[in-house]
């Protein structure tokens, strides 16, 4: 991705503005320091659940898992300086499918390949808007 690395790590950590990047996400709201509700589409249906960040190294890494809710995941990005203004993103992500259309969109690569493009998504969602007005500090 063409930005440095604090700015890619800001822009992840700006949860509110995740439904303009990945897919599923509808709404995410930070209800605490270190916890997220979430509101997502999954399959068709509407799932809600809360998220609490693990781990959050500035620059480095955000990892997270669900506290409560009907989806469960946990999941950490990380982000690696590749020069400059490039930064590589990782995404790792584990979770446990609910129901019998879940299971079978996780046996056919339906999550791993929405992760693919949510990051896709990401970087061309960073790229785009690097001096726009939504460019202020992540509340941390």
């Amino acid at each position: 991705m063409a930005v440095p690395v604090s700015e890619a790590y800001r822009r992840w950590t700006r949860f509110e503005d995740f439904p303009r990047f990945m897919a599923g996400v509808e709404r995410i709201d930070r209800t605490s320091p270190g916890l997220t509700h979430w509101v997502v589409r999954v399959g068709g249906a509407t799932r809600e659940f809360d998220a609490r960040i693990t781990e959050q190294i500035p620059d480095e890494r955000v990892a997270w898992t669900t506290v409560s809710g009907d989806l469960h995941q946990a999941g950490v990005v990380t982000f690696h300086r590749l020069e400059d203004a490039r930064t590589k993103v990782m995404l790792q992500l584990a979770h446990d499918p609910h129901g019998l259309v879940e299971t079978v969109g996780d046996k056919l690569g339906f999550v791993h390949r929405q992760a693919i493009d949510g990051l896709q998504h990401f970087k061309d969602f960073v790229e785009s808007h690097r001096a726009g007005p939504d460019a202020g500090p992540s509340p941390s």
